[in-house]
Protein backbone atom coordinates (compact mmCIF):
# COMPACT_ATOMS: atom_id res chain seq x y z
CA UNK A 1 0.00 0.00 0.00
CA UNK A 2 1.23 3.49 -0.88
CA UNK A 3 2.27 6.05 1.69
CA UNK A 4 -0.48 8.57 2.52
CA UNK A 5 0.07 12.21 1.63
CA UNK A 6 0.17 14.51 4.60
CA UNK A 7 -1.61 17.83 4.83
CA UNK A 8 0.40 21.02 4.54
CA UNK A 9 0.94 23.11 7.65
CA UNK A 10 -0.22 26.72 7.77
CA UNK A 11 3.34 27.96 7.20
CA UNK A 12 3.78 25.65 4.19
CA UNK A 13 0.46 26.80 2.72
CA UNK A 14 1.47 30.44 3.14
CA UNK A 15 4.83 29.80 1.47
CA UNK A 16 3.14 27.97 -1.42
CA UNK A 17 0.71 30.87 -1.91
CA UNK A 18 3.57 33.40 -1.85
CA UNK A 19 5.54 31.40 -4.45
CA UNK A 20 2.49 31.11 -6.73
CA UNK A 21 1.97 34.86 -6.48
CA UNK A 22 5.62 35.66 -7.22
CA UNK A 23 6.42 33.06 -9.88
CA UNK A 24 4.68 31.49 -12.87
CA UNK A 25 5.36 28.09 -14.35
CA UNK A 26 5.83 27.77 -18.11
CA UNK A 27 6.99 24.99 -20.39
CA UNK A 28 10.22 25.33 -22.38
CA UNK A 29 11.36 22.38 -24.52
CA UNK A 30 8.91 20.11 -22.71
CA UNK A 31 10.23 20.97 -19.27
CA UNK A 32 8.65 23.09 -16.57
CA UNK A 33 10.49 26.28 -15.71
CA UNK A 34 9.65 28.81 -13.02
CA UNK A 35 9.94 32.51 -13.91
CA UNK A 36 9.18 35.64 -11.94
CA UNK A 37 5.85 37.16 -12.91
CA UNK A 38 6.00 40.53 -14.68
CA UNK A 39 5.18 43.49 -12.43
CA UNK A 40 1.54 44.57 -12.35
CA UNK A 41 -0.47 47.46 -10.93
CA UNK A 42 -4.03 46.60 -9.88
CA UNK A 43 -3.79 43.41 -11.94
CA UNK A 44 -2.82 45.30 -15.12
CA UNK A 45 0.49 45.31 -16.94
CA UNK A 46 2.51 48.44 -16.10
CA UNK A 47 2.42 49.74 -19.70
CA UNK A 48 -1.34 49.23 -19.93
CA UNK A 49 -1.82 51.08 -16.62
CA UNK A 50 0.24 54.02 -17.90
CA UNK A 51 -1.69 54.12 -21.19
CA UNK A 52 -5.03 54.28 -19.37
CA UNK A 53 -4.18 56.65 -16.52
CA UNK A 54 -1.38 59.05 -17.49
CA UNK A 55 -2.12 62.58 -18.57
CA UNK A 56 -0.34 64.12 -21.60
CA UNK A 57 1.83 66.42 -19.49
CA UNK A 58 3.24 63.52 -17.45
CA UNK A 59 3.83 61.49 -20.63
CA UNK A 60 5.68 64.42 -22.20
CA UNK A 61 7.83 64.99 -19.10
CA UNK A 62 8.83 61.31 -19.06
CA UNK A 63 9.47 61.19 -22.83
CA UNK A 64 6.74 58.63 -23.49
CA UNK A 65 5.44 60.22 -26.68
CA UNK A 66 4.41 56.89 -28.19
CA UNK A 67 1.57 56.68 -25.63
CA UNK A 68 0.24 60.16 -26.40
CA UNK A 69 -2.88 60.32 -28.56
CA UNK A 70 -4.73 63.16 -30.24
CA UNK A 71 -8.18 63.36 -28.71
CA UNK A 72 -9.18 66.50 -30.53
CA UNK A 73 -12.68 66.50 -31.98
CA UNK A 74 -13.54 68.61 -35.08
Amino acid sequence: MAKRKRKLTAAEKAEKKRRQKEYMTIFINGKQKRFKRPPTIDGMDVDEFIRRNADPIWLHQNEMWEYMTDNEEP
